[in-house]
């Protein structure tokens, strides 16, 4: 039974999100906290008020329609909120995230109905510490941050992107337990370069092109110092930051604070796990693997040092393996020769001749794989699919791009091109493709398997640092969850109805290594090995159950 004391009472607690229980409140509760009349007289349990969601979510006319309906419940009930979500989570997380939350961004300012998060602008230099201060919930343990310049692959939405931060959030509660009140999204609004934006009248952000010199960089540092001082144990996920942000700053701030930029680490974990369990498929090791990326932006990079990295744990050299990974970007084929590389793409410039056409690449080096990830639809056309399929019995092709309308090709493309050969995977979900003699369904391979689980085990540990070992430990016990009966259905991920089992799994491998490398602030328990710590993870998860106040 939840303590009644500083409960608020009437309508006060019926507009607050976190204790309010709607037409759930007992007779009882009704006579304690002053709510006879407010409310209709039948007590409806929680099942019944997720009935009336799920039938009132099926009459919308569309999905934005949905999210904002979603949206709507969020803001004044989240326990049943969460139920939904938690329980219908293969209808609801494409509402709530990838692909309908982009369109939702896009109208961000013209649907906006109550705030939520924290906004800093370059107005606020110097006033971040009075900012954090207004937050009315005390100690956050997870901050997802933007800037809004990258967001997904719809590009700059400056502080139109603040949908993002939110709808993560939502994902570590809803897939990995994280409390609502220990989420903090926020918005870094340092401008927009976006012409539509500056000329419509409703935008809400700073009506101003987008600051690229000192007064950024001290905007940023101002925040992620303040953190450290106000909420010590805080993890700072770095969320669609551009290209020449993005690298710099988890470079500059990795070693010294508990942060990791999700675009590059989470997506790097994601794909190389929904690569081994391809390999299942298609037979071979890791190493023997090439690689040809569609992209060599955060994503494509990421991935890229993620299949490094195991690659050498697992004994290959490095130049060994940096040589297995291509690089396709809006210049052609990555190589040696071109000049003034970005210092994230030089490991991965090699020696060949220059070529300006994907399918030619494909032809010249023979990929086993290939993996998009530059938000350009239609770019792994029919002419590129077949020639993976020439070269591989089963062609690993992913299609990671979000929303699904940037994805490279449709699930049902790479089936069809492949003659049902292909290995596919895509960053939002497309439905089952029918082939005539079996029905295959496409894996999605979405960062929500990984950035969850990451963070509860950052909280449940208090580490200091996020590592590159824990996100490929993520990433391989991710693998290792795709059953035989998943792969016999093309899928190379499991399905999402497992997501807060796998969060709670990869939780215990990340706060194991926390513990065992002397990065814990909690104090060890007598026994650190994963399994010894899934069953007080699994405690410590939030579950989307009403509070008894009477």
């Amino acid at each position: 039974m939840t303590s009644n004391e500083d409960l608020p009472r009437g309508v006060k607690i019926l507009h607050d999100p976190v204790r309010n229980k709607g037409t759930a409140f007992t007779d009882a509760e009704r006579d304690l906290l002053g709510l006879r009349g407010l409310l209709p007289p039948k007590k409806c349990s929680a099942a019944e008020q997720e009935q009336r969601i799920l039938e009132n979510l099926d009459k919308k006319a569309d999905d934005l329609e949905r999210y904002m309906h979603l949206v709507s419940l969020q803001d004044r009930n989240e326990t049943l909120f969460y139920r939904v979500v938690v329980n219908n989570i293969e209808k609801i997380m494409p509402l709530i995230y990838t692909p309908t939350v982009g369109k939702a961004c896009q109208q961000f300012s013209h649907i906006y109905r109550r705030p939520r998060g924290l906004y800093i602008s370059l107005q606020e230099r110097g006033r971040v510490r009075e900012i954090l201060g207004n937050w009315p919930h005390r100690d956050p343990r997870v901050i997802v941050v933007t800037d809004g310049e990258r967001i997904l692959g719809l590009g700059d939405l400056g502080a139109a992107g603040m949908g993002i931060p939110i709808g993560k959030l939502s994902l570590y509660t809803a897939c990995a337990g994280i409390r609502p009140t220990d989420c903090l999204p926020v918005m870094l609004d340092v401008g927009t370069n976006n012409e539509n934006l500056l000329n419509d009248p409703l935008y809400l952000g700073l009506e101003r092109r987008r600051e690229r010199g000192p007064a950024y960089d001290e905007l940023v540092a101002e925040f992620i110092d303040t953190v450290q001082q106000e909420f010590p144990c805080a993890l700072i996920q770095l969320e669609d930051f551009g290209n020449r942000n993005a690298f710099r700053l988890l470079e500059h701030y990795r070693s010294r604070v508990c942060l990791f930029d999700d675009d590059i680490q989470g997506t790097g974990a994601v794909a190389l796990s929904g690569l081994l369990a391809a390999l299942r498929l298609t037979g071979g090791a890791l190493g023997d693997q090439r690689v040809l990326f569609f992209g060599a932006g955060q994503a494509g990079i990421g991935i890229g040092e993620t299949i490094v990295a195991a690659q050498i744990d697992e004994g290959v050299p490095e130049e060994q393996a940096r040589q297995a990974c291509w690089f396709f970007d809006s210049q052609g084929l990555l190589v040696d020769s071109r000049e003034n590389l970005p210092p994230q793409k030089q490991p991965f410039a090699h020696t060949h001749q220059a070529i300006e056409d994907l399918a030619e690449a494909v032809r010249a080096l023979k990929p086993t794989a290939l993996i998009g990830c530059a938000g350009m639809p239609g770019v792994f056309s029919e002419d590129v699919v077949t020639r993976m399929s020439e070269i591989n019995e089963r062609p690993i092709i992913f299609a990671l791009s979000n929303p699904t309308a940037k994805a490279e090709c449709t699930a049902e493309q790479a089936y069809r091109w492949s003659d049902g050969r292909a290995v596919f995977a895509s960053g939002s979900p497309f439905d089952p493709v029918d082939m005539g003699n079996k029905t295959l369904v496409p894996g999605q391979g979405n960062n929500a398997y990984i950035f969850p689980g990451v963070g509860l085990g950052a909280v449940v540990s208090a580490t200091s640092r996020v590592t590159d070992e824990m996100f490929l430990a993520a990433a391989r016990l991710l693998a290792r969850q795709v059953s035989e009966e998943d792969l016999a259905l093309g899928r190379v991920y499991p399905p999402l109805t497992s997501i807060r089992e796998v969060s709670a799994l990869i939780a215990a491998e990340v706060a194991a290594i926390a513990y065992r490398d002397g990065l814990a602030r909690r104090e060890a328990p007598a026994d650190t090995d994963p399994a010894s710590l899934l069953p007080d993870i699994r405690e410590q998860m939030f579950q989307p159950i009403y509070p008894h106040y009477a």
